[in-house]
């Protein structure tokens, strides 16, 4: 029996090794100072920036006191790290106020609503990248624009 299960494994390795590996792009290397990347204007209260790598993309928000993110949600996992000021966030049935140093993790697929409380400053990671942000199809963020 032992030789039996000893033969499986070998098996196992061998076809976990034939397998073909997906052929992926290869990642590239960036080096992007945030002064570098022009500033887009979404509405009178809000505008981004953002660097997208091959399975990640970050983003940096400005947000004017009283700016509102409608609600909405994406597939995208979702870390809000505020840099400066503060976000109020409606959400799963919670106000929840972000502030400076604090980071608030958003599960795919979860409704959210924020407003900033403050002028504020927030870095949001997302997995995957942004489509509808790169290809800038976010109305929801652009006031009908």
């Amino acid at each position: 029996m032992a030789k039996a299960k000893k033969a499986k494994r070998a098996t196992q390795k061998k076809n976990v090794r034939s397998t073909p590996a997906k052929r992926l792009a290869k990642a590239e290397l960036k080096h992007i100072p945030w002064k570098s990347i022009d500033l887009e204007d979404l509405n009178p209260l809000l505008q981004r920036q953002f660097v997208v790598g091959q399975n990640v993309m970050v983003a940096r928000v400005l947000l004017k006191k009283g700016c509102i993110v409608p609600e909405h949600s994406h597939h995208n996992e979702q870390i809000t790290y505020i840099l400066e000021g503060a976000l109020k966030f409606w959400i799963d049935g919670k106000e929840i106020v972000v502030k400076a140093g604090e980071v608030l993790a958003i599960p795919p697929h979860m409704p959210h609503k924020a407003e900033a409380v403050a002028d504020t400053v927030d870095l949001d990671i997302f997995n995957p990248p942004r489509a509808d942000w790169i290809n800038k199809a976010d109305q929801y963020l652009r006031g009908g624009k």
